[in-house]
Formats: C-alpha cells, structure tokens, sequence
C-alpha cells in the first residue's frame, strides 16, 4: 500500500496548535483528547504525534518508541476515564472502514454498556 499523508487534515492542525482540543493527556509520542461528537459518556481520540494515515501505516512505519508512546496515552486514558467496566477501541482505517480523518487515531470509548459490535 502507498501511503500518502494530508498534512492539512484535522488532527495535523491539531497538533500543530492551529485548532484548539480538549486535552485529556499528551506525551511525547501522542496527543488525547475528547471528540467533539462524543457517541458514549466516554469518548476520548487518541493520535500518534507522527505523520501515520491509518493503523497498518502506523503500524508498519512508526518506531518502536512511537508505538509503545501511543499505547502508554491510551494506558493512561484508560486508568483517568471512566471505563472500568469495559471499554471499545476503534480504529476505523479507510473508506470501507469509515474513517473520515486521514491521520491514524484510536477512539476510546466506555461508560456505559456499548452494545454489539456491529448491526447486520
């Protein structure tokens, strides 16, 4: 796959500071931050600092400290929010996948019963 990343995206301004967020927590490899369209009592992105479009890209190409970096901000989101009971991370990778910003990003979501995975 060819990864080409849009460095005007959302989340890129986001972390360039020319949109204002709601920061939950940050570290030197990820920023997290509440969604504006919560669609749970908790509902927390979490987005590597880096330039990844989508979770294989991330994958694939982001160091071993930028991913463990992005995996200790969810750790920590988790311990902060509300999701005790159980919590869905989400990673909507590409147009099948629903993704609508082209920068890779976890959605943390809990707080409530979350229901099935999927409606047929």
């Amino acid at each position: 796959m060819d990864f080409h990343y849009d460095d005007q995206n959302i989340f890129a301004k986001i972390l360039r500071g020319e949109i204002p967020n709601s920061t939950v927590y940050e570290n030197d490899h990820a920023l997290a931050f509440h969604d504006i369209q919560p669609q749970a009592p908790v509902h927390i992105l979490v987005i590597p600092k880096g330039a990844y479009m989508s979770l294989d890209h991330f994958a694939a190409h982001a160091t071993p400290a930028e991913q463990a970096g992005f995996f200790a901000a969810i750790t920590a989101v988790c311990a902060m929010s509300d999701v005790g009971s159980g919590f869905r991370a989400i990673a909507n990778t590409r147009a099948h996948g629903a993704q609508e910003v082209p920068h890779f990003h976890m959605h943390i979501l809990g707080g409530r019963p979350l229901g099935p995975m999927l409606a047929m």
